[in-house]
């Protein structure tokens, strides 16, 4: 069958009233008549759903019959095909960027280049605190494709000017800028998605997502790495001299040249207009009246809703447990394990390709996986590997232990991420992605922070209380302070996954009641 593309000129009816009940979606007819056998019925329906008209108008070139490019069977549409190009190339610059300011703060903080590198991450951070559930407005007020091009721009204007910042204060500036045009970008992509592909290919699209995000990383050192040898080249060129074309400088470059390309690529795409906004999508004057009241609208639905509850505290409380292994991996890999740097390499090694493993499993198998219940399942398996991965002297095990662990975090995020674009209404999209992102900083910054902390104060009371190991019959259990903290973090996991059941069950029985008490439920006949 033939995929369909979305139509820039379509105004899509979403309410902003959250009891009433949307137009159908292109997706549900998709899903309704998926068995037809005339494709051109198939394109007449979807089309009657998306109020439009003739067929021919949007499908690809050829008869009806043709089938479809690779990258539309596998990513769905040719636009999200391109927006995936986008993060990718995106995603390559952001490391570039963090690398490159990286070692521009600690330039500029000479002598004192870690505290230098510690401030400027927490500009990075802090603006989320308080910017990221006005964000989620102004993205679900705004048009998002206008969101995104502008952002894009604006992020590359200010790295481009990074290269000539000579002070601390300005790179802190620098930084929060850069982080505020993000706290827009990303909502607005998240919530972007589930209007560029059917509902039936979420779970691929997020897990292609995820694999653009972190999956660029490596390529993202070689290419900086390669940057030096270029740099000592073009430094020779005395005319090139007033642009410092250092490995650093090259880096931002870049950086700049991945952000420009997706203006140019996101201003291209067909995405549908959505109602009350004009394709132009200007943002136009702004209601603090009215700003306050859809803020207090998305938190009223996140805190109400049981599978946008689920997946926050799922996603965000687990985070405060696995976020633990960032600082605490190294210590574990050093004190208990004596493997040190090295030990810590493969643990982050086997992590990304357990995260990518799981997430090319859970999208091959989407159709046959009860989305909510793998869920919740992830995530008590993963709480399970980190502890049995912390409980052991073997360096073998511990590795194959993070590995699994990946594997399971994997499905977290990919099927938490498609429960709340099945579930969450457009209009509420942005505020209800914007404040996940709040969470999960807020979150792995607690982790970060109480980490190292947990880990001294058990070393303290093991020492105290039982000498640093206990007897378990004729085996000896070494229980260091960094040992008991990752069980901890362990066991955060494994509650993340009992709240997200409590709510998801909890959603379930309610559903389950109303359906029941629905006139249309009872047989009006009987006496």
């Amino acid at each position: 069958m033939a995929v369909l593309r979305p139509d820039p000129s379509h105004a899509d009816a979403v309410s902003t009233d959250l009891g009433a009940t949307a137009a159908p979606s292109p997706d549900r007819a998709r899903t309704t008549i998926g068995a037809a056998g005339d494709a051109s019925v198939i394109a007449d329906a979807l089309l009657a759903a998306e109020g439009r008209g003739d067929p021919t108008d949007t499908m690809y070139p050829g008869s009806a019959s043709d089938r479809p490019g690779w990258h539309v069977r596998l990513f769905g549409t040719h636009e999200f095909f391109r927006l995936w190009l986008v993060q990718v190339v995106s995603s390559m610059g952001d490391w570039l960027g963090f690398s490159a300011i990286i070692l521009l703060a600690a330039r500029i903080g000479d002598g004192g280049g870690a505290g230098a590198i510690s401030l400027v991450m927490a500009a990075r951070i802090i603006p989320g605190f308080f910017f990221g559930p006005l964000a989620g407005v102004l993205v679900d007020r705004w048009d998002r494709k206008r969101v995104m091009v502008v952002c894009d721009v604006g992020r590359a204007c200010v790295i481009a000017t990074l290269s000539f910042v000579n002070s601390l204060g300005g790179l802190v500036v620098a930084s929060l800028v850069l982080e505020v045009f993000t706290l827009l970008w990303s909502p607005a992509k998240d919530a972007t998605v589930p209007n560029l592909v059917p509902q039936e290919q979420l779970t691929t699209a997020n897990s292609l997502s995820l694999g653009a995000a972190y999956g660029t990383f490596p390529f993202a050192a070689l290419l900086f790495a390669l940057l030096a040898g270029v740099s000592e080249r073009l430094s020779s060129i005395d005319a090139l001299s007033v642009l410092r074309l250092d490995q650093m400088s090259l880096a931002l470059y870049v950086d700049v040249a991945t952000f420009l390309f997706s203006a140019l690529m996101i201003r291209s795409l067909a995405l549908p207009v959505r109602a009350g906004r004009s394709a132009s999508g200007g943002p136009g004057r702004v209601d603090f009246a009215k700003t306050f009241h859809e803020l207090k609208e998305g938190w009223h639905y996140i805190f109400l809703n049981h599978t946008v509850r689920a997946v926050n505290v799922g996603l965000a409380t687990g985070l405060i447990g696995g976020g633990m292994l960032i600082p605490l991996g190294a210590v574990f890999s050093t004190e208990v394990l004596g493997a040190g740097a090295a030990g810590y390499g493969l643990f982050t090694t086997a992590l990304g390709f357990g995260v990518a493993a799981g997430a090319i499993i859970v999208s091959a198998l989407q159709k046959r996986l009860p989305k909510a219940k793998v869920f919740t399942t992830a995530l008590f398996f993963t709480g399970a590997a980190l502890f049995a991965g912390t409980s052991t002297s073997s360096l073998t095990v511990a590795v194959v232990s993070v590995f699994l662990m990946g594997v399971f975090v994997g499905p977290v995020y990919v099927i938490g991420f498609v429960l709340l674009q099945e579930e969450v209404t457009d209009e509420l999209r942005g505020r209800v992605f914007s404040s996940l992102n709040t969470l999960v900083r807020l979150c792995v910054l607690v982790a970060m922070i109480a980490g190292p902390l947990l880990a001294a104060a058990f070393g303290r009371l093991s020492d105290l209380l039982v000498g640093g190991a206990v007897e378990i019959g004729s085996v000896t259990v070494a229980l260091p302070g960094v040992r008991l903290a990752l069980w901890l973090a362990a066991g955060i996991i494994t509650a993340a996954g009992f709240l997200a059941l409590h709510s998801l069950r909890s959603g379930q029985r309610l559903r389950a009641a109303r359906e029941a008490s629905h006139p249309s439920r009872h047989d009006l006949s009987a006496p």
